[in-house]
Parts: C-alpha cells; sequence; structure tokens
C-alpha cells in the first residue's frame, strides 16, 4: 500500500509540471550601468538558449515557465552578471553592465597608466622602474622622470624636485593618503617605502586639484598593483646588495584574491647600510637602517566596495659626522677648501649626528557606484609623525637625548562624487576636512626649533572635462582651501626686538617668562586655485596640450616659526611671522610624438610666483654646539622658465636611444638675481639592446652629464676670528660640471610554470668620479659616491 502511495505522488507531480503553462515572457534593455546607453550584442543565457539584444539593446524571451532562472548577462569586456529571475512574478526586467575597462581585473605592471589630468604635463614610472630602486629611496627613482631632480642630505636623504620646486610646493599621495611627515624640512625625506608602489605618476604643475590646491611644484602619486577579483593568490621577493655601502635590502609582498571581491595584502621592507664611500675616502657617519611593513584588506565589487590600509614605517638615518663643525674657522676652511675634516674607518654603527624618524599611517576607504550617475568616495586618514634628530652634545648623557622631538598627530576626512554618466562631460566635486596636531617635547634641554602648533584645514572642489570632439578635450576646475594656524612659543626678548616683532605683533604676547614672551600667533590663510587647459589629439600619433594652473600656498610651520639650531640640517633657521601665502601662475605647453619607430616631447613652461617664500644664508653663528650657518627666510616675486625634452629612436629590432634635457632658470623679478637650490641643466643618453630569446636579456649604458649652475645668488661675507676680518664665505657657489656613466644589465629565468626569477645588475659611476652635486647640502664638506656595484633577485610567485 505506501509504495502505491508513493507512486500516486509521483505520477501526479509529473502531472502538475507537464500541466504548468511555459507561455511566459520576460523582455526589457541591456544598458550601460554609467550613461544608460543601450548595449547592442549583448547575450543572455540560461538552460541552453541565448538570447542576443538588437541596436537598441532590447531583448525579449518567450516560452518562459512561471518559475525561477538564473540568467547569465554578458558583453564584450564587461564583467558577466549572473541574475535570478521569477519570471512568475516579472515580466521586465533591464540589466547594467560596466561597458569600460575592467578596473577589478587590470593589473599594472607596465607603467602604463590613466592620466591623472588631460592637459598638464605628467610622466608615470612602472614596476621595472621600481625593481631597479628596490634598496634606494622615492626621490632617486623619479629622477628617471623628466625635469625631475632632488635635493639631497648626502645620499640617503632625498626630497624630489619637480621643475625647480620641493619641499612643502610638492605634495605626495601615498595609496590615497597626503603625506603629513614635516615635509618643510630640506633634510626631511618623505617617509614612504617605494617598495609599497607598483606605479608612481608625477604631474608637473597645479592642475591635479583633487589632490591639494598647493601643489605649486606638482604631485607624486603612489598606487598600489591592483589586486584582480579573481581567486589568486601571488607575491614577489625583492632582494638587494651593493658594494658601497656593504649592504643590501629585501622587500617582500603577498597578495590573496577572491572572486567575490575579497582581498589580502601584506609587504615588508627591511634595508641596512653602512658607510658610503666617495671614490677618495670613506664618508664617515652615513649608514642607514630602514623597517617598513603594510596591510591592507577589504571588499572590491563592481557597486561598492571598502578597504582598510595600515603603513608603518621606521628610518634611523646617520648625518655625515664632518658637517658638524666645531668653530667658524673650521667652517670657513671646510665650505672654502672642500675639504673632510673627519675620515674614519668603515662602520655599520650610526652615531650622532643622526636622526630617528618613525611614521604610522591607517585608513578606512568606501565607495559606492550610482546607476546611470557615478561614483561616491569617502576616506578617512590617520598619520602619525614622530621625529628625533641627536646631535653631538657636551656629556655622555646630554647626547642620548634627542636635540629635536616632535610629534606630528594628522586627521583628515575626504568624500568626492565622480559624474561619469555622460561620456563626453565628466566631472568631480569634493570636501576635505583636516585636524593636526604638533607637540615639540620641552624636555630636550634645547631650545625648540618649531612650536606646539594646532592646524586646522577644509577646502572644496569641482573639477571636470568636456569632449568638444573625439580629438579635443578641454578640462577646468577651481579650488578653495581654508587654513588656520594656532600656535604657542617662546620667544627670547632679544630675538622678538631684534625682528621687529614688539612693533607688529605685540598683541600676540599672553605671558611675561623673564627672559622670554610666551606668545599665541593665530593666522587664517584663505586660497584660491584653479585650472583650465586643453588636450588636442592629431594625425593618430601627434598630441599637444596646455595648461594654466593658478595655486596659492599657506606658509608651513618651519617659514613662520623656525627660531634655532635645525641639527640634522646643521645650520640655524629663522622663520617670519610677517610671511604670507605664495601664489603661482603657471602655464605650460606639451606637444609630443609617439609611433613604435620613433617618438619626442618637447614640454616648456613657465612659472610666476608671487611672494615666493625662500631660505638663504645670511650669516655665520657660533653656538654652544659649535659653529652653523645661519639661514633665513624671506619673500620675493620670482620667476622660473624651464623646459623639459625627450626623444626615442628603435632603430633595430633589439636596438633603442633615449635622450632627455631638462633646463629650468629661477630668478628674482625686481633684482633679476639668480634663486637659491635651481637644478643646474641636466642631459641624459641611453643605449640599450635587448632580446626577449635570450631570457628577456636586457643591457644599458647611460651617459649623465650635469652642467654646472652659473647662475647662482651672491655669497657672503662673515668675520673670521682667526683672521680678524671679514672673509668670503663661498656658501652658495656652485660645484663645477661633471660626467658620468652608469651600467644596467637583466635577465629573467622560469622556475617552473608561473614562477620567474629576474637578475639584474647595476653599475653607478662606472669610472669612479670624484664630484659634487649642486642640490646635495653636504657637497660643502664632502665628495658625492664614487662606484657603486649592485645585484639584484626579484621573485615572482
Amino acid at each position: 500500500m505506501k509504495r502505491h502511495t508513493w507512486l500516486f505522488v509521483f505520477l501526479l507531480g509529473i502531472h502538475l509540471l507537464s500541466a504548468q503553462e511555459c507561455d511566459k515572457t520576460l523582455s526589457g534593455r541591456v544598458i550601460d550601468f554609467h550613461d544608460g546607453a543601450p548595449l547592442e550584442g549583448a547575450t543572455i543565457t540560461f538552460n541552453n538558449r541565448t538570447i542576443v539584444t538588437d541596436a537598441s539593446g532590447k531583448y525579449s524571451i518567450t516560452g518562459l515557465c512561471a518559475t525561477a532562472y538564473a540568467f547569465t548577462v554578458s558583453h564584450e569586456k564587461c564583467n558577466s552578471q549572473v541574475v535570478t529571475l521569477d519570471v512568475g512574478k516579472t515580466s521586465s526586467k533591464d540589466f547594467s553592465l560596466e561597458h569600460h575597462l575592467n578596473e577589478l581585473e587590470e593589473v599594472k605592471v607596465s607603467g602604463a597608466n590613466d592620466d591623472k589630468t588631460t592637459s598638464a604635463q605628467e610622466e608615470t614610472i612602472g614596476s621595472d622602474i621600481i625593481e631597479k630602486y628596490s634598496s634606494a629611496s622615492l626621490g632617486d627613482a623619479l629622477r628617471e622622470i623628466t625635469g625631475v631632480s632632488s635635493l639631497n642630505t648626502g645620499s640617503t636623504i632625498v626630497k624630489p624636485i619637480i621643475q625647480g620646486l620641493s619641499g612643502s610646493r610638492v605634495l605626495i599621495m601615498n595609496n590615497g593618503v597626503r603625506m603629513q611627515d614635516m615635509e618643510w624640512g630640506d633634510e626631511h625625506a618623505p617617509n614612504v617605502d617605494i617598495n609599497t608602489a607598483g606605479n608612481v605618476t608625477v604631474v608637473k604643475g597645479a592642475s591635479a586639484l583633487q589632490y591639494g590646491g598647493d601643489a605649486i611644484g606638482g604631485v607624486i602619486i603612489m598606487e598600489p598593483r591592483k589586486v584582480p577579483a579573481k581567486d589568486t593568490l601571488f607575491g614577489k621577493t625583492r632582494l638587494s646588495g651593493a658594494l658601497n655601502g656593504r649592504g643590501g635590502s629585501i622587500s617582500s609582498e603577498l597578495i590573496k584574491g577572491y572572486k567575490n571581491g575579497w582581498f589580502f595584502k601584506a609587504q615588508g621592507t627591511l634595508k641596512r647600510f653602512g658607510d658610503v664611500e666617495a671614490p677618495d675616502y670613506i664618508l664617515s657617519n652615513t649608514g642607514i637602517f630602514e623597517k617598513g611593513a603594510s596591510l591592507s584588506f577589504g571588499v572590491n565589487k563592481f557597486t561598492h566596495g571598502w578597504d582598510a590600509y595600515y603603513s608603518f614605517f621606521d628610518n634611523e638615518i646617520a648625518v655625515l659626522a664632518t658637517s658638524h663643525i666645531g668653530n667658524v674657522d673650521d667652517l670657513i676652511n671646510a665650505i672654502n677648501d672642500q675639504q673632510p675634516a673627519i675620515i674614519r674607518d668603515f662602520t655599520y654603527e650610526i652615531d650622532n649626528p643622526k636622526q630617528e624618524v618613525t611614521h604610522h599611517l591607517g585608513r578606512f576607504r568606501y565607495f559606492k557606484r550610482f546607476e546611470e550617475l557615478g561614483k561616491w568616495n569617502t576616506q578617512y586618514d590617520f598619520q602619525y609623525n614622530k621625529r628625533f634628530e641627536f646631535d653631538i652634545r657636551r656629556t655622555e648623557e646630554l647626547t642620548k637625548l634627542p636635540s629635536i622631538d616632535l610629534e606630528l598627530k594628522t586627521h583628515t576626512l575626504t568624500s568626492d562624487f565622480s559624474f561619469d554618466s555622460n561620456p563626453d562631460f565628466l566631472w568631480n566635486a569634493g570636501v576635505l576636512f583636516r585636524y593636526q596636531n604638533n607637540f615639540a617635547d620641552p624636555g630636550t634641554g634645547v631650545r625648540r626649533l618649531i612650536p606646539d602648533y594646532d592646524k586646522y584645514d577644509a577646502g572644496v572642489f569641482v573639477t571636470g572635462e568636456y569632449g568638444v570632439t573625439n580629438d579635443v578635450i578641454i578640462d577646468a576646475g577651481i579650488r578653495y582651501d581654508y587654513n588656520r594656524m594656532d600656535a604657542k612659543k617662546f620667544y627670547l626678548k632679544s630675538r622678538w626686538e631684534e625682528r621687529g616683532y614688539d612693533v607688529d605683533f605685540s598683541n600676540l604676547i599672553i605671558e611675561d617668562f623673564n627672559t622670554q614672551w610666551l606668545t599665541n600667533p593665530v593666522f587664517d590663510y584663505h586660497s584660491i586655485s584653479g585650472t583650465a587647459g586643453i588636450q588636442y589629439t592629431f594625425r593618430e600619433d601627434y598630441e599637444f596640450r596646455f595648461n594654466y594652473a593658478l595655486a596659492q600656498r599657506a606658509p608651513n610651520p618651519s617659514e613662520l616659526f623656525s627660531d634655532g639650531l635645525h641639527h640634522s640640517a646643521a645650520r640655524i633657521e629663522l622663520g617670519d611671522l610677517r610671511i604670507d601665502q605664495e601664489t603661482s601662475h603657471k602655464v605650460s605647453l606639451t606637444a609630443q610624438k609617439n609611433t613604435e619607430k620613433w617618438g619626442w616631447e618637447i614640454a616648456p613652461y613657465a612659472n610666476f610666483i608671487n611672494d615666493y617664500i625662500l631660505l638663504e644664508p645670511v650669516d655665520v653663528q657660533l653656538s654652544i654646539r659649535g659653529a652653523f650657518p645661519v639661514w633665513e627666510y624671506r619673500q620675493t616675486d620670482v620667476r622660473l622658465l624651464g623646459v623639459d625634452a625627450k626623444i626615442y629612436a628603435n632603430w633595430y629590432q633589439n636596438w633603442r636611444t633615449d635622450h632627455s634635457f631638462s633646463i629650468v632658470k629661477g630668478k628674482e623679478n625686481e633684482k633679476d638675481v639668480a634663486l637659491i637650490n635651481i637644478p643646474a641643466p641636466t642631459f641624459n643618453n641611453s643605449v640599450t639592446y635587448s632580446n626577449k630569446n635570450w631570457f628577456g636579456l636586457n643591457i644599458s649604458l647611460q651617459s649623465q652629464y650635469f652642467f654646472r649652475q652659473n647662475e647662482y645668488p651672491p655669497n657672503i661675507s662673515v668675520f673670521s676670528p682667526q683672521q680678524n676680518e671679514n672673509v668670503l664665505l663661498e656658501i652658495n657657489t656652485p660645484p663645477d660640471a661633471y660626467h658620468l656613466l652608469n651600467a644596467d644589465t637583466s635577465m629573467e629565468f622560469s622556475l617552473g610554470e608561473r614562477n620567474k626569477l629576474k637578475v639584474g645588475l647595476t653599475i653607478n659611476n662606472i669610472l669612479n668620479t670624484s664630484y659634487r652635486n649642486y642640490l646635495n647640502r653636504q657637497r660643502y664638506f664632502a665628495d658625492d659616491l664614487g662606484r657603486n656595484f649592485l645585484l639584484r633577485l626579484s621573485v615572482n610567485y
């Protein structure tokens, strides 16, 4: 009986299914998620049936039963979607697809990158160059870009210079976060690990308003390698070793991705070098010990996503021992005679004077896409920067104490919306809020160089670009920034009167401490920045760009408040409370041709800066810690005129040559006097042989010619106690021109099906030439680096 019951139920089920009416219809369109444009040729697949959309993106599916179906919707260059619908409850459905290059799948390894601007001058370096400079710094790698040089303090402290401008005029974006690491110091290198970047883009000038309106020099954008939205696990380990400095580095990265959009990334770097060497002697106390790590995870889906990121950077940097001088005459002799006073045996020990810098960065970011509208991004980031500077002091106990102890905390909240539904007109609007607190520990026993302060920033911007035709694009933008600086600073009464502050700023005094005034300077700054430009492409291979950029920059804490010995800079610095914001008007042109056979680019520019803030030597002063030059800040109107040019040619199947030239002239408008620290002209040439069939063999020989900087400000006269008279101190006189030869070679070997080993060898300064770089602040005391062999090993897995 039981068996017959089950048979009856089974037959009844078959009857009901066969009796079900499959006469339902589902219709609708397949459209572009961004702008709602119809997608012709899209396919809808289910139950071995495939339907194709017509020219209007429409589809119609008949003969459906009143049940649920899983439809797979696909189109060329789109992410496919699987959508489950109950046809018994709905008869129409529009499907939206992302009809652009697949951002989730893209992994940039070649250095190619979407332009950050439409009309400005910009250039990107990729993983090959980053790998070459794995054991060096960001500033070293960026010198590969035409028009980018560096301001060095020895070989380990390297600050990028873009078309003659550096410091607070150059913004560094690290994984979407604007770095706040006391960039106001000439010897404060960026607290970033170049190994965390997948590519680095330099925008020359202030046209990238979404990053900041005060980038008078430009913006450096470090972007990590993207994680594909698929089930994958991969990584890379880089090893390098150098003879000069007898050290090396190791950096490793591991990335895990999932098809559902989840990802995890972990990265770490360790660098250790001892004293480096000039051709004829050891540069004593020039070692470095760097540690860095980063971790990120999140979800990256098409319609929404979030990620959290944390990085840690710690650097202990020795400062050349001979750069700290005991008396005025020794300083005069060191600068004028240019012979190092201290030469010791090689060591890995890092003694005073030195820097110890730690930087923590945390970021949380969220985004959401809105159909036929655009994408909303919002981000919070926190940075903690700790800086110790140690000097040679009178007792052993004092030597253990830092002479400068600064702690900088920064909170930033940003939000922006990109409206990209109209492919011909794209625009972006955003806001920024930032709070920053600086604490200068008074327990150092030394007069504080920078005071305690609170800084408040707020900004709003709108940028857009419009495609006039397929060949012409125009872009424009405007930004407003508000900055408030609220400081508490002690001034010696003698210094207060010497600077004339008793007349101009008597209202800032809040308390009397015998020989000192406690003051409360509060300054507000309102800045307007803007840009407009055009890009014109013609004859397929030619491109022309024109851009005008207006930028205003509020003074940084050093320019306002510096008042004493800056130990790692080995100089006394004096700020000025009267300093106001800078205003830059920059015009740039770019003309270029790119073909597979050859190409060229020429990019002239003119930058007129009103109230330009400069720091220059004015005297020499003897303190209880030795004799140091005195540098003062002042303002003047200036002009910077320059041109960057490059050309390449693929002569034969395996041979290529590259050539580049950069020059910039900087002068004061009224006095027609040259500006200090303007890069000398450079001329670079290289010839490269490559053969993919020989294990990816690549061999290049590079020639670098650095002209003498013949335009420089006048030297100063100082009093010599030994000679009992004023003598000329050639502190501004540039060194002679010099020529360097470098070589690089690399090969790649397979280690199984997926793993690869890349081996590289670089020889810098092949001829072991003795030279001094005008933009190396230690050129007063010693020669620059001699010959160096660097071996690189990179394993992809």
